[in-house]
């Protein structure tokens, strides 16, 4: 016999041990807990508690004569039938998605001797569950989403995709169906998910409950919608943020910088941002300049600003066991933990990481970061090492404050991220943007600008790029960028190189943000990466050139073409990120995004739309001089470099010499390249 409780706003269903829970959570969605436990774990992980209610459109029914309960919330309806298994269904009736169970109890369908179970809870000796949770496949679905993994497949169907934060991997466990559902895993523990052509399974290695979360939309804007309105959404970008930004592997002292940054204003370039990158610190774990190479950061920062130039800093959450805020934060627990071993690394040092989920270590980082950074007027910060990415990379290892890693892992950028949100909206600011190597569910209301990592200079890395960028916009995540060129592997003075770097700059100046960074070869000082400096401590050198007049002349103007081109943009990126801000709208979207009618454009997986007026189609292949483009149907279409006009729904051969990328204006639009 099983239990039915409908007497709350929520729906309550009991058989067994098995406790399900399903409950109202934002518009159109419903949020879905189940327990072998007492009582249901009260986290709520990536959702937001105030959106809990939804829009007041709620109906509970327990059909006794059918033996079925349902809980319909606005489009969305959950029924679960009298073997306790669910059915997702939208406004109209069409099953949007269903647990898969194959068993001897419905003779009317699955008369099957195999016995799978929708819901598997398998005990770990002396601990909490695995749980895996499975779904029926449908042949005319296609996925997309999941976050950013280093793929060329934008449709995730048919894949395994591991569930776990690495350097150029992060795990948004968010995706849109194109039967019209959007799915969060809403937990943070190691796991997979296996998108089969027989059934969909999500598995948590090690967890207390099942959570997840479920919202149906007509189009995938109202999905996203959806989704954000429980998870958060960005700020509203900066005006001061939206241009050009220039990085490298290293600037060593003030400067080189300066240098860099006045060659910029000499040549009348405009550029928004200029990074310190690492280990421009004493020790990790100071958060603070080294003032034998950065004298006076005060000066430094005034004459930037009169530039029109804002400087972001990098901030590692790697501590020193000799750094001047290690003892601290050793002493209140707020350093990661083994499980087994040790987890210090050599590193340029002997270090460990901080725990972001730890309040009061969060604490000590912010009033380092206030004091030396924010308060001298800094307020970009580039939070690297966001996994955190330890040198054995085994998260099962690492015993967080909120819980082992196990169970919690994933959510470690989150933590990271709001960190820095918590402190710096607490001093006032309103619209905070941090570059952050990885993210989770959510990352988004904190400002977290996510990029791809420290990813190779190929022309096979340059066309993951596209697919990793469109997949973690719609996980939720608007702001994305890319290191221009890839991040090691490139030869400055290499010709074939120089291709490349020109084909990914096009690309980077259609992107969210458009910022060149990397890693260039071949190293200087001469001896080598990593080097002494005076005082016999350990740091690293500046890596080539990596300006946009250290390509050549010809590079240079192209370069300088695309700067300006998306200085001329304004107006239309901020209208775009205003879309971002109010409604969870991706920058960059890919097809099946922005023309969801039109499922021949599904296929083009390499060509999106950055904002509601402007197609890319990124030539990531050398030697290239044209491309084939599809063009949605329903518009006209002008091409950038020709002025010709398109009728959508075709493919057309794109111009595509060296100093141009191909683009295409919708027709109406308002926008003038």
């Amino acid at each position: 016999m099983s239990i039915v409780d409908i007497s709350n706003d929520y729906l309550y269903y009991q058989r067994g041990r098995e406790k399900i829970r399903i409950e109202p959570w934002g518009k159109d969605s419903l949020r879905i807990r189940v327990t072998y436990s007492e009582s249901f774990l009260d986290e709520n992980w990536a959702l937001m508690p105030e959106a809990r209610r939804g829009d007041g459109d709620v109906e509970l029914n327990h059909d006794k004569e059918n033996n079925t309960v349902s809980i319909r919330n606005g489009k969305i309806t959950a029924i679960i039938d009298g073997h306790g298994y669910i059915a997702y269904y939208n406004q109209n009736g069409k099953e949007l998605t269903r647990e898969y169970w194959r068993n001897r109890i419905d003779l009317t369908q699955y008369c099957v001797p195999v016995n799978y179970k929708a819901r598997e809870f398998k005990p770990i000796i002396g601990g909490d569950w695995k749980v895996t949770a499975y779904f029926e496949a449908y042949s005319d679905e296609r996925l997309y989403g999941l976050g950013q993994y280093q793929e060329k497949y934008l449709n995730r169907k048919g894949l395994t995709l591991e569930l776990s934060q690495r350097n150029s991997q992060a795990s948004i466990p968010f995706m849109i169906s194109t039967r019209g559902y959007g799915f969060l895993w809403n937990n943070p523990a190691l796991g997979r998910v296996t998108l089969g052509l027989n059934r969909t399974e999500w598995v948590a290695n090690s967890t207390k409950q099942m959570d997840y979360w479920i919202t149906a939309g007509d189009t995938p804007a109202d999905i996203m919608e959806n989704y954000t309105g429980v998870t958060g959404r960005v700020p509203m970008m900066r005006d001061d943020v939206m241009g050009f930004w220039q990085s490298k592997l290293r600037y060593r002292t003030q400067e080189e910088l300066m240098t860099v940054a006045r060659e910029y204003k000499r040549r009348g370039v405009p550029l928004d941002v200029i990074v310190v990158d690492f280990f421009h610190w004493p020790k990790q774990g100071d958060w603070k300049f080294d003032l034998k190479h950065w004298p006076d950061p005060d000066a430094m920062i005034r004459e930037l600003n009169d530039m029109g130039t804002r400087l972001m800093v990098s901030i590692w959450p790697t501590v020193d066991v000799e750094s001047e805020n290690h003892a601290e934060l050793a002493e209140m627990g707020g350093l990661i933990q083994a499980d087994h071993g040790n987890l210090y690394s050599t590193f340029m040092g002997y270090t460990t990481y901080y725990d972001a989920t730890h309040p009061g270590a969060n604490e000590v980082v912010w009033r380092a970061v206030k004091k030396n950074y924010f308060d001298k007027g800094i307020d970009l910060f580039w939070l690297d090492q966001a996994e955190p990415e330890t040198a054995s990379n085994d998260m099962e290892n690492v015993r967080y404050h909120i819980g082992s890693g196990a169970q919690v892992a994933n959510i470690y950028p989150f933590f990271y991220s709001k960190a820095f949100y918590d402190g710096m909206t607490a001093a006032g600011m309103d619209k905070v943007l941090n570059l952050v190597r990885c993210a989770w569910a959510g990352s988004q209301r904190f400002g977290t600008l996510l990029w791809s990592g420290d990813v190779y200079s190929s022309w096979r890395t340059l066309r993951e790029q596209i697919c990793a960028g469109l997949s973690a916009s719609v996980s939720g995540i608007p702001w994305w960028t890319c290191d221009i060129g890839g991040f090691i592997g490139g030869y400055t003075d290499d010709p074939d190189f120089h291709e490349l770097f020109i084909r990914w700059f096009q690309l980077g100046a259609f992107l969210p943000v458009f910022r060149l960074h990397g890693e260039r070869l071949p190293h200087w000082p001469c001896e080598g990466m990593r080097y002494k400096a005076e005082n016999g401590d350990p740091q690293f050198g500046s890596g080539a050139d990596n300006e946009i007049w250290s390509y050549g002349e010809d590079n240079y103007e192209i370069c300088r073409k695309y700067i300006l081109m998306r200085k001329k943009l304004f107006p239309y990126i901020k209208r775009t990120m205003r879309q971002a801000h109010e409604k969870g709208t991706p920058v960059i979207r890919p097809l099946f995004f922005a023309y969801p009618e039109d499922t021949t454009g599904y296929d083009y997986e390499d060509t999106y739309m950055f904002g509601d007026d402007i197609l890319v189609s990124p030539v990531y292949e050398p030697g290239v001089t044209e491309k084939v483009v599809y063009l949605p149907k329903g518009e006209h279409w002008r091409e950038v470099a020709t002025g010709k006009v398109y009728e959508g729904g075709q493919c057309v051969t794109a111009v595509a010499p060296i100093d141009t990328i191909p683009l295409f204006i919708r027709q109406g639009s308002d926008v003038e390249l």
